[in-house]
């Protein structure tokens, strides 16, 4: 984004050593903020000042910081960004085709921009709303402000995430889903996030915010897709509340371009007997970080957060989590695996931190990592702090290499040497790929694996 001419808004100012990066940011927010509508929520319009605030505050991150000695964004700090111009209702929806499947409610994006064209909304369970958030601001916002930005706590001081904060800045567009007490949505609902670089070869930005609300004994599932060819930026966050003995299922497909940054925030807040699950599937993008929050704070909460990241070339891929039990009785479990070849590299950052009174605490948490180049790097650090005296907690990682033995065996067989290294591969993930339930997602990520590995066709007869 070049630097503009506009007067920056009062905040507080960056680092001497981090203000020309930030400068074009504060510049464009003010541009934003004079295009705003008026009489919108008082609320909304001081979450924004809060995220413009942090991110001036913190700045882009370096390699000088702890949770960021492993990713350089100095491609996205110190990079072109332009507002997505266009129609959004525009784009051919043949473009879309190969990311769609049968769902109940499907809401797209479009450079993080509603698209009422693109969109529906089939039967749904009285009170259930699924749209557009401007539209849920405007006609229940006694239902979306008490919750939006609540579970960012981008008032604490020591959260450090400035891309959570400048896209709290620029809070705008995005999909909110609000389950009423007992409601059931059998079908799936998708949200659909397609991206592009801009007509003259620009890199674009977008800040698309997703806030799922399930209420009481309800169940639901959501899948997240994110897309787009050319070079842009998008920065998602999503918040999900998983209300009383409710039952979520969430899926986030990133799909991104290979000259695509995705920098994501995941935030959950369980409440008592709730049991959500998310499944994080990362195929694209050159630069990817998802941060990752889940907050267990009723009893009896079981949470399931499962992740496979396939990389090659220079692809990034970070993943940073942090798992709080602050209520007894709960259980949480994740596993997230990587596959690396070329000069790929993936961070995986894991926190399980079990607050004082939560016994009975249950909790796993498990990376792995496949290389299949000498060339991939995988940085694993799981963590556990522990608070409690009555608990149950692991953690562990691995990197490593194919097994010998196995190629040996399987070549033995009758099987060459591609088709071994395939094989084996293909089984490494299809631990992750078998813990889908969702049908179209899970074939849809066996029919990438297939492509992806030589010798697809050996492996796609094998299993």
């Amino acid at each position: 984004m070049a630097v503009m001419e506009t007067a920056l808004p009062a905040s507080p100012r960056p680092a001497a050593d981090a203000s020309e990066l930030v400068a074009p940011w504060l510049a464009e927010h003010a541009r934003f903020l004079a295009e705003r509508p008026a009489g919108e929520p008082a609320a909304l319009q001081a979450l924004r000042r809060l995220g413009l605030e942090r991110f001036a505050a913190l700045g882009f991150p370096t390699l000088r910081q702890e949770d960021w000695r492993f990713t350089n964004v100095a491609p996205v700090a110190r990079g072109t960004f332009v507002r997505p111009a266009g129609d959004p209702d525009a784009l051919d929806a043949a473009v879309l085709a190969p990311y769609l499947f049968p769902a109940a409610a499907r809401l797209v994006f479009i450079d993080g921009r509603y698209s009422a064209k693109l969109s529906h909304v089939g039967a749904l369970p009285a009170g259930t709303v699924v749209t557009n958030l401007a539209q849920a601001l405007a006609t229940v916002p006694e239902q979306v402000i008490p919750r939006l930005g609540r579970l960012a706590r981008l008032e604490d001081p020591a959260k450090n995430q400035p891309f959570l904060a400048l896209a709290t800045a620029f809070l705008a567009e995005g999909a909110c889903v609000l389950l009423p007490r007992n409601a059931v949505v059998e079908a799936p609902i998708h949200l659909l996030f397609w991206s592009s670089g801009g007509a003259a070869g620009e890199a674009t930005f977008s800040f698309p915010r997703t806030l799922l609300v399930a209420g009481e004994n309800s169940r639901a599932t959501v899948v997240e897709t994110y897309a787009g060819s050319g070079t842009y930026l998008t920065c998602p966050v999503t918040e999900l509340v998983a209300g009383p003995s409710s039952v979520i299922d969430h899926y986030k497909l990133q799909r991104e371009s290979r000259e695509a940054f995705h920098l994501a925030a995941f935030q959950i807040d369980g409440e008592h007997r709730a049991a959500p699950s998310s499944h994080s599937i990362s195929i694209g993008g050159a630069l990817v970080r998802n941060d990752v929050t889940a907050v267990l704070n009723g009893e009896g909460i079981d949470c399931i957060l499962n992740g496979l990241y396939v990389a090659e070339g220079r692809q990034v891929m970070d993943t940073h989590m942090r798992v709080e039990h602050a209520q007894p009785h709960c259980s949480s479990h994740e596993l997230y695996k990587g596959v690396l070849d070329g000069k790929a590299r993936a961070v995986f950052n894991g926190l399980i931190y079990v607050h004082p009174g939560a016994q009975k605490t249950d909790a796993k948490q498990s990376n792995r990592n496949l290389l299949l180049s000498g060339d991939a790097i995988a940085n694993s650090n799981p963590q556990l702090e522990i608070f409690a005296d009555d608990v149950k907690c692991t953690h562990g990682s691995t990197v490593g290499q194919l097994d010998d033995d196995a190629i040996f065996y399987l070549r033995s067989r009758g099987i060459g040497a591609e088709a071994a290294r395939s094989l084996l591969t293909y089984a490494f993930a299809s631990d992750i790929v078998e813990r889908i339930k969702l049908e179209p997602v899970r074939r849809d990520l066996e029919e990438f694996l297939f492509a992806r590995l030589p010798q697809g066709e050996v492996v796609r007869q094998a299993v």
